[in-house]
């Protein structure tokens, strides 16, 4: 294994964000996407200023109570989407149509992706969200160590009349989920690609000119995304509503330990507690770097 680059089986963890109005993002996110309210480690979140929604045992949204906040401007750097991962397509239809049944505004649109069929939304708080569904791994193209995906059409009706069943429009809770990527606002890719990859340690898997960059561990399309389409030449956020803290997961210890290393050598401010491994990117989004489990 290359000493400098993240474990194969790194994945991301759960994506937190700072809202304005608890109740009503933990409906989105909980009645539209179908997460469940999870009780985690015995702590009951309802009462709290934080909830965690996600499937099974697998969080995948945290969301914290944060009123005193404001919204950022749309060109900032920060969040561009979290995209949720379903294992079937049936799992992606039912939360495609429990969404569009009960918030029918905030699709904004789909797309064949050719390693993925994903659908687009916004939450109440202009958060984007991405539902998709990942083909087999063998079906993917790969040419000089790039990704092949495109953005070809996907008629949303037509995908729905496919894979829903009158089970899953009745329980639109199938199956597994998982945070599959993270799509960042950035200021500058060529600084994205400096911490991402020669610091952070993904590979580049493919590029769209300067304005977008996609990196992974162990050969997956993606697992981060950076792009300057609204937010070129953003400098770092202040505190504000939208994302608080992406959470990356890797197999062991020691590959907290070699992170942490990597990232003192490149003079990176980090907090390490033993478990994790937290800092900042150079635009202020705190990226937290953690255990498989714990």
């Amino acid at each position: 294994m290359n000493s400098n680059l993240l474990a194969a089986d790194t994945s991301m963890g759960p994506v937190t964000l700072r809202v304005g109005n608890l109740d009503a993002m933990t409906a989105y996110y909980r009645d539209a996407v179908a997460l469940r309210v999870l009780d985690l480690d015995g702590l009951d979140q309802r009462g709290s200023d934080t909830v965690v929604l996600g499937r099974g045992t697998t969080p995948v949204v945290i969301l914290k109570h944060a009123p005193e906040l404001k919204h950022a401007s749309p060109r900032d750097a920060g969040l561009f989407h979290t995209a949720i991962l379903f294992d079937t397509e049936e799992a992606l239809a039912a939360s495609v149509y429990s969404v569009a049944q009960k918030y029918p505004n905030t699709f904004t649109g789909s797309s064949d992706h050719l390693v993925s069929k994903a659908f687009y939304f916004t939450d109440p708080e202009g958060n984007g969200v991405e539902l998709y569904w990942d083909r087999e791994r063998s079906s993917w193209s790969w040419a000089h160590g790039t990704i092949e995906m495109g953005t070809v059409y996907l008629d949303p009706n037509a995908f729905l009349q496919q894979n829903l069943t009158e089970s899953s429009v009745t329980d639109p809770v199938i199956g597994g989920a998982q945070v599959g990527h993270v799509h960042l606002q950035v200021g500058d890719v060529a600084s994205a690609r400096e911490f991402y990859v020669e610091r952070l340690g993904f590979e580049e898997t493919a590029t769209y000119g300067p304005s977008a960059l996609f990196v992974s561990a162990g050969g997956y399309h993606h697992h981060m995304a950076m792009n300057t389409w609204n937010s070129a030449g953003a400098g770092p956020r202040l505190p504000a509503l939208g994302l608080a803290q992406v959470d990356i997961t890797v197999p062991g210890l020691d590959d907290i330990g070699a992170l942490t290393e990597r990232m003192r050598h490149f003079g990176v401010e980090t907090r390490d507690d033993g478990q994790t491994v937290s800092f900042d990117d150079p635009w202020a989004n705190l990226i937290r770097v953690g255990v498989a489990g714990s």
